[in-house]
């Protein structure tokens, strides 16, 4: 087994859902922990303000580099200084990105069992939360996205504890995972290749399949801008 990181920077949760720019979202209302309860199906005292689009069994926890927010900021895009948990995670660390983690990597921290199942996709809601009409798009550009698990064996983490690389299933990193998902050009053996990884979340390998059946990637504007622009 290999230790990915020491020690976990931050533990968060909150379950108050109020508006963003008039939209439902529980993104500022993550407030630092001691540790996390965590089930098969979610976190004590965690909640999501669209279950359709957010949470469920393969997205109980939202793992989120810290170092990241310092990039976003060099970019110029957020309208005002924000930091963790302002992308709405449940776990902050440092010294891990999305190229040293894999696509169904079996994950222990403290006593917990996690497999990661997919990137963050973003979505229009981070544009309201940074004040930048093009924030999700530059998310999905730059894979700065952090990833999402699922729950194996569930537990309590605490902030001291490490996360441990426990097993590789697959050679996709979520880097390349975000990569492949959204290439801008339609390449039905890439979507395979990713489809196939075991452990990836349903929701993008009904996704993939679907692209693939269709011959045609689906309109990514409603996910990145919204309804309408607010900004």
């Amino acid at each position: 087994m290999q230790t990915l990181v020491d020690k976990i920077s931050g533990l968060y949760s909150g379950k108050l859902i109020t508006e963003l720019a008039g939209v439902k979202s529980g993104i500022n209302h993550k407030s630092a922990a001691t540790a996390l309860t965590v089930t098969i199906a979610g976190v004590d005292g965690d909640a999501q303000a669209d279950p359709k689009h957010h949470g469920g069994a393969d997205r109980v926890l939202h793992h989120f580099p810290r170092e990241h927010y310092g990039q976003y900021r060099r970019w110029d895009l957020m309208a005002s200084f924000k930091d963790v948990p302002a992308m709405g995670e449940n776990i902050s660390t440092v010294g891990l990105d999305e190229t040293q983690v894999h696509i169904g990597d079996i994950i222990n921290i403290g006593e917990v069992v996690l497999q990661v199942t997919q990137p963050r996709s973003p979505c229009f809601k981070l544009n309201l939360q940074f004040g930048h009409q093009d924030f999700a798009l530059a998310m999905q550009q730059s894979g700065r996205c952090g990833w999402f698990y699922r729950v194996l064996t569930p537990g309590t983490i605490y902030q001291n504890d490490s996360v441990i690389l426990q097993q590789r299933l697959t050679d996709i990193s979520v880097a390349e995972a975000m990569h492949i998902y959204f290439l801008p050009e339609f390449n039905a053996e890439q979507y395979q290749r990713l489809a196939d990884c075991e452990g990836l979340a349903t929701a993008w390998v009904n996704s993939l399949t679907r692209r693939i059946e269709n011959q045609a990637i689906e309109d990514w504007q409603m996910r990145l801008y919204g309804p309408q622009n607010k900004i």
